[in-house]
């Protein structure tokens, strides 16, 4: 080997070192794949201010809506990984699109490296009061009693809500008919006005109109009570072993710079470590999570399989074209 190639390959191997180094010099974009002012929306224009404040660099959101997500993440996924974008991510981006889409654009797999787990989001199963239904058993034997006469709302075909209420049917065994809607917004006021008996939606979107009496809750889908609703149970205390959250997460282009991903990590964990940002995410049923990118990675990796399992179990593996 030359002299002069010896060089250059030395000179080449440093680059990555020499621009973490100095990173980040410039703006950095974070792509929300939904449009302005839905829950992810907000979970990631709350934690921005602190987060710029670590990085001492503007912090820009993108929100690119579309597709179910995909228009957003197909972006970023074909953006240049030099730590200067990231994307926010949930399951259905990451691990239901994939196995109910016939074909994508991207792979989450191939094209992304994962930064940081942010929190886990709690559902809760609400039913239009006129319902006899007070708690997941009344839910489940009405619906055995009536076969294909319940209807469930949800925000869309392949959405986490419905994915949330599927997995009641397959764990209970019974039949009840979903009604997508283009939206969660749709899809409370539907249950609101008597169109659909029940739906699993946002604690934070629906607490408003339990108070008001006009929805009734039933249960939560975490393993755990939430400290919040300290009286309302869990789904898995009806069904052992049920549980069905949005997590929220942050994964960057693949060949992104270890050095960045571990500095771009630490920053992310020092803002949700802050009791101010975690007291403001538990009051909206958001519970803070954080850790290192190989735990994240993890759970991708497991929750890719329970919703590849279930999507196959109910029927829309690989029908979304």
């Amino acid at each position: 080997m030359s002299l002069r190639r010896s060089i250059l390959l030395a000179l080449m191997a440093l680059a990555p070192v020499a621009a973490a180094q100095d990173y980040p010099s410039r703006p950095i974009r974070f792509i929300i794949p939904y449009p302005p002012g839905v829950g992810t929306d907000t979970v990631a224009r709350l934690l921005n201010p602190d987060l710029i404040e670590r990085l001492g660099q503007q912090v820009v959101i993108d929100n690119r809506g579309g597709a179910n997500a995909i228009v957003g993440t197909d972006i970023a996924a074909k953006a240049t990984p030099d730590g200067y974008t990231m994307l926010f991510c949930l399951p259905a981006n990451l691990v239901i699109n994939p196995a109910y889409y016939a074909k994508l654009p991207y792979d989450p797999s191939r094209d992304f490296t994962p930064l940081i787990h942010l929190d886990n989001l709690a559902f809760m199963l609400t039913v239009n009061p006129s319902l006899p239904v007070k708690t997941v058993a009344d839910l489940i034997n009405l619906a055995r009693a009536k076969p294909g006469q319940l209807n469930f709302g949800s925000s869309g075909l392949g959405s986490s809500p419905q994915m949330a209420s599927e997995l009641i049917k397959v764990m209970a065994k019974v039949n009840m008919v979903h009604v997508p809607f283009r939206g969660g917004g749709p899809a409370l006021a539907a249950l609101m006005a008597g169109e659909v008996q029940f739906w699993v939606g946002t604690v934070i979107s629906q607490l408003p109109h339990v108070k008001s009496g006009r929805l009734r809750a039933v249960a939560v889908t975490t393993k755990n009570r939430l400290a919040s609703l300290p009286d309302l149970p869990t789904i898995g205390e009806t069904l052992p072993g049920y549980e069905s959250v949005i997590w929220h997460g942050v994964v960057v282009p693949k060949g992104t710079p270890a050095a960045i991903v571990r500095q771009l990590n630490a920053a992310f964990n020092s803002v949700l470590r802050l009791p101010e940002i975690a007291k403001r995410l538990r009051n909206s049923g958001v519970e803070p999570v954080g850790g290192t990118p190989e735990e994240f990675a993890a759970l991708i990796k497991s929750e890719t399989v329970t919703y590849a399992k279930l999507l196959k179990e109910i029927g829309m593996a690989g029908t979304a074209r």
